[in-house]
């Protein structure tokens, strides 16, 4: 990935995940990091693709960081190496890695599913201590029940559990 067009999120995530893979060091907040990132705190999912096929994606709901920036760093490096679905990345993917970066609106509960819409809110939904989220905006997911019905399956939150919703708003950055 070229990633001299890229944002300063994504900059940051793949300076993080090339020092990570290549030398397993954690990079520190870099002098030049904006102040969009630092002055900041909010969930991050960081989102990796290797020729459009999803190869990583593993972010926070809510900020565990005192700023954008350390979340994005502890995300990218979570994204790349310990998600359960993948082997960790190693150093021959580097260079082919797509990388975006979803910034998290803080989510509000939902009593009404028309207040929700795939492409513009990411969901949550809950029940007791399980939970789990999807990102808008995904390719192939074009209904509520659709996303809902995923959020669930990832929380192991079978059909018949009650549940409450959450919805919130990303930007993402490429």
């Amino acid at each position: 990935m070229d990633i001299s067009k890229s944002s300063p999120h994504v900059k940051l995530a793949m300076s993080t995940i090339n020092a990570y893979v290549r030398e397993r060091r954690t990079i520190c907040v870099p002098d030049d990091t904006p102040a969009e990132l630092l002055d900041r705190c909010a969930g991050a999912f960081i989102c990796l693709k290797i020729d459009g096929h999803l190869r990583g994606c593993i972010g926070t709901i809510e900020p565990m960081h005192d700023c954008l920036a350390k979340e994005i760093i502890e995300n990218s490096i979570s994204a790349a190496t310990k998600d359960p679905r993948f082997m960790p990345v190693d150093i021959r993917e580097v260079a082919l890695i797509e990388c975006s970066v979803d910034v998290l609106s803080e989510p509000e509960m939902v009593n009404d599913l028309r207040d929700l819409d795939p492409a513009r809110y990411g969901v949550i939904v809950e029940c007791g201590s399980k939970r789990g989220l999807l990102l808008p905006d995904l390719e192939g997911v074009d209904t509520v029940e659709e996303q809902i019905g995923i959020a669930r399956h990832k929380a192991n939150i079978y059909e018949h559990e009650s549940i409450k919703l959450y919805r919130f708003e990303v930007n993402r950055y490429h």
